[in-house]
């Protein structure tokens, strides 16, 4: 396997971040995400660690790395939440995976790239929670097309909002 010298790095553009900012950013994003619809009574209209999923695998730009940020996260996100352990890691796992996949073959530079990505990797990541607990599960669940159109639409905001923000972090080579 080769290895990527910096020079080769900088031509497939992949990012890298202080050791502090990849555990501080995921660490955040889930307790936020378990914290924050205590304060709004029980309404979650965003999927923070999805978020993080999305910005870190895209940059990185591999695959395997994606599928365990994405696991890990959604494990982690199942643990502080009372839902059944695992569904979210299944499908931010497959979001992580694809993203990784995705970010190899297009230049996700590109901020409208990088929206659409969040936007489509939400609804992705929001049916594969639908059919794992719906279907592998048998659990009632209460779902509507709309509502998750409209926590896809706030998670791309969240993503305008931080994206540009890790993109000040990064390390320059």
């Amino acid at each position: 396997m080769a290895v990527l010298t910096d020079e080769r790095r900088r031509d497939l553009g992949i990012r890298r971040f202080p050791l502090l900012i990849y555990v501080m950013a995921p660490l955040v994003a889930l307790v936020l995400q378990a914290w924050l619809p205590r304060v709004t009574m029980g309404h979650v209209w965003y999927d923070l660690p999805l978020v993080v999923t999305v910005y870190f695998t895209l940059g990185q730009r591999n695959p395997v790395q994606g599928t365990l940020m994405g696991a890990t996260l959604g494990i982690l996100q199942d643990a502080l939440s009372h839902y059944a352990i695992g569904v979210n890691g299944i499908a931010k796992t497959v979001a992580g995976f694809i993203a990784a996949s995705v970010g190899v073959r297009i230049d996700v530079g590109n901020h409208t790239i990088r929206l659409l990505l969040t936007f489509l990797l939400s609804l992705l990541c929001s049916g594969t929670y639908v059919f794992v607990c719906r279907i592998l599960l048998g659990l009632a669940l209460d779902w509507s097309w709309i509502a998750e159109l409209a926590k896809a639409l706030v998670n791309c905001l969240i993503a305008m909002a931080v994206f540009p923000m890790f993109d000040r972090l990064q390390i320059k080579e």
